[in-house]
This record gives C-alpha cells, sequence and structure tokens, in this order.
C-alpha cells in the first residue's frame, strides 16, 4: 500500500491523499461504509459502486470468523470473491466487538475467550489468530488486535489496558511479519492507538504506534460516551504525534459534523454504522439537517428527500419515502441507507475539494451549523 499526501490545507491540518492498493485508489479524505458480515446492509454491490460511491468497504472480522466462517472465505477465495467487491476492503480486529460481549468474555494476557453470539460456542482471539484470520479474510488494509476500554475508564485500567494493547501489538507485527498473504494482493497492517480521554497515554500510544512504521495508523477508543470536545481534543494530542506522510484512520465516527472535525484536524479515513443504522430508522442527514421520515409533516411533501440528489438519478419525494416507512415497506430501509451513505460519500468527497480550493475552514463552519439542526 502506498500513500501520496497531494495538498496540506494552510488553514488547518486537513489534507487531500491518494492511497493505492492492488485494489484500487482511495481519495482521501474518505469514509468506508460498514459491511460487517460481507455486506452493506441492504444495499447492493452496484448501489455501493454506482450510487453511493464508495471508493472501500469495511468487513468485521468477528463476525465473518464466525460465519459464514474461514472454511468457507478460504475456499471462496477471499472476502472479494466471496462478495463480489473488486475494490479495497478493510477489516477491523474483532476487538470491538468481543469486548462489548460483556458477561460472556474473559480477558487474559493469552488473548480474549468469549462465546459466540449465535449459538453460545466458546472461541478466543489472539493476536496471531486473529492475524491468520485476516489474512483469510484478505482484506488490503489490516487492523491491529487491541483492547477497546470503556470511554470512562478509570487511569489505572486504562494505563494497564494500554500496557496490554502494545504487548498485543508486538505479537501482531511478530506474526504478520510471518506470514504471507494467501490470494496473491498485499495486505497492510494499521496499528490502534488506544489511551482512553488520558493526554499521557495517548501521547505514549501514539509514539509507540508510530514507532513500528506501518503503512498507516488508526486512533481507536473515541466516541464510545466521551464528550465530544474530549474526543476532539484526543484526536489533536495523537495527530502531533503520528506521521504525516501516513494515513490517519479514526475507527467508528461518527456524524456528518463528527467528521468535519476530524479532517480539520488531519484525519483522512473514517467508519460508521450510523447512516446505515440511521437511514433504516427514518433518520435521514442532509444539508439541510437531519429528518425524521416517519413524521407526519412530511405526509403531503412532494418536494425531492435532498435537493441536492444524493440517493439516485430517480428523485424520491418526502411524502413517498415517509409513506414506505409507515408502511414498514422494505424499501424504505433501502432508500434511507443509501442516501446517507451517499451523503457521507458526497460530505467527504466535497471536503476534498474545499481542501483543495483553500476554503474548507470557511465551508466547514458554513454547512455544520444548518446540518445539526432538527427539520
Amino acid at each position: 500500500m502506498k500513500f501520496e499526501l497531494q495538498y496540506q490545507d494552510n488553514a488547518s491540518d486537513a489534507r487531500v491523499g491518494l492511497i493505492t492498493t492492488d485494489h484500487g485508489q482511495i481519495k482521501t479524505p474518505i469514509f468506508m461504509p460498514v459491511g460487517t458480515c460481507g455486506s452493506v446492509k441492504g444495499v447492493h454491490i452496484s448501489e455501493l459502486e454506482e450510487q453511493v460511491k464508495a471508493q472501500i468497504i469495511l468487513g468485521n472480522t468477528y463476525h465473518l470468523y464466525l460465519r459464514p466462517g474461514l472454511d468457507t472465505l478460504r475456499k471462496a477465495g477471499g472476502l472479494h470473491r466471496f462478495n463480489g467487491w473488486n475494490h479495497p476492503i478493510l477489516t477491523d480486529s474483532g476487538g470491538f466487538q468481543v469486548f462489548s460481549l460483556t458477561g460472556i468474555r474473559k480477558l487474559r494476557e493469552e488473548g480474549c475467550e468469549f462465546r459466540s453470539h449465535i449459538d453460545g460456542s466458546k472461541h478466543i482471539f489472539t493476536p496471531e489468530n486473529v492475524m491468520d484470520t485476516e489474512r483469510v479474510i484478505g482484506a488490503d488494509i489490516m487492523m491491529a488486535f487491541d483492547e477497546c476500554p470503556p470511554g470512562q475508564s478509570d487511569y489505572q485500567y486504562a494505563k494497564k489496558s494500554l500496557e496490554m494493547t502494545q504487548r498485543w501489538l508486538d505479537r501482531c507485527f511478530k506474526r504478520f511479519n510471518e506470514t504471507e498473504p494467501l490470494y496473491g494482493h498485499s495486505q497492510s497492517l494499521f496499528p490502534i492507538v488506544q489511551g482512553c480521554t488520558f493526554k499521557d497515554l495517548r501521547r505514549e500510544a501514539a509514539k509507540f504506534v508510530a514507532d513500528k512504521g506501518a503503512d498507516g495508523n488508526a486512533i481507536g477508543g473515541l466516541a464510545v460516551g466521551e464528550p465530544t470536545e474530549v474526543m476532539y481534543e484526543m484526536i489533536e494530542v495523537v495527530n502531533e504525534i503520528l506521521p504525516k506522510d501516513k494515513p490517519r484512520y479514526l475507527m467508528g465516527v461518527g456524524t456528518p459534523w463528527n467528521i468535519l472535525e476530524a479532517i480539520e484536524r488531519g484525519v483522512d479515513m473514517f467508519d460508521c454504522v450510523m447512516p446505515t443504522r440511521n437511514g433504516r430508522n427514518a433518520m435521514l442527514f442532509t444539508y439541510e439537517g437531519t429528518m425524521n421520515m416517519r413524521n407526519k409533516k412530511w405526509e403531503n411533501d412532494f418536494s425531492p428527500i435532498d435537493p441536492y440528489g444524493c440517493v439516485t438519478d430517480r428523485v424520491y419525494t418526502k411524502a413517498y419515502l415517509h409513506h414506505l416507512f409507515k408502511a414498514q415497506e422494505l424499501l424504505a430501509l433501502q432508500i434511507g441507507s443509501i442516501h446517507n451513505l451517499a451523503f457521507y460519500l458526497r460530505l467527504v468527497s466535497d471536503a476534498r475539494e474545499h481542501i483543495l480550493n483553500g476554503d474548507f475552514t470557511q465551508w466547514k463552519r458554513s454547512v455544520v451549523e444548518n446540518m445539526m439542526r432538527r427539520i
């Protein structure tokens, strides 16, 4: 994987770059739709390509490991061939999912023992077998196995957790360097900066990660309950240390305005379930504000869902989408998901253009207030 830093904003840390993988190029800043089980819920590959204009999607190691399972993925030739997405894929390590299984997992130095949420069967994730699993999935970008501690962890827990995450990271890189890709395309390993909301721990983690010289680096453990301003502060602390010539990936964030604020602070890559989850629940994002399409106010509103036309070339009206949600038609979930994903991809594309034009900060300020409104 190669990263070319193409332009740096003069008024902020926002930047424009180009990631090149064996499955294609990614223009940054970029948002990655989440395809947890090998699919972005309710969205066809053709829609991701043509309407959403996604350049890379994310798969989840925990879910893919449990179902369809590594044997099926290996026989298929990896996730790209299994789901038909012939563009870059990133896989998270499954750490966040495993550690969220409170009550059905045990954490120790070796790794994390857990029970499947599907059938209760017992499994263990270690840094070594997670690297092996991500090799089988075949993602272009693999994430290191870490612990994602609760957002309100006290200092002692956060410090102990970070120390173990760093030991696990050494083991991840050792295993990664001992193994080879399985399907003829290269793979990169991104380490993850943890440290909760403690500046000294975040700095220590960022330095530890930067010294690995990886193809890119991730910031984890944010948007997990801490105040938004604290999240922004942690991003600033970390990005002062992470190398500028490598892509920076903020994991699991977030709202459209979170993304613009993080871009201003030097982040290049994002993922979040919010656009699809909210879209399935009738909450649509637009430049004019957020709309609940179940509200009666849309019942006789025959204007387009979004004047910017983020869904498709075919214009759907607010009244029609309101009707679909009220009637519990599956098409409502699909339109809502596609619309929100297309809006997120348009947002980062517009951000890229304004960075190149030299007016990103002014543009960001002009759109954030409107986007945060409920209409």
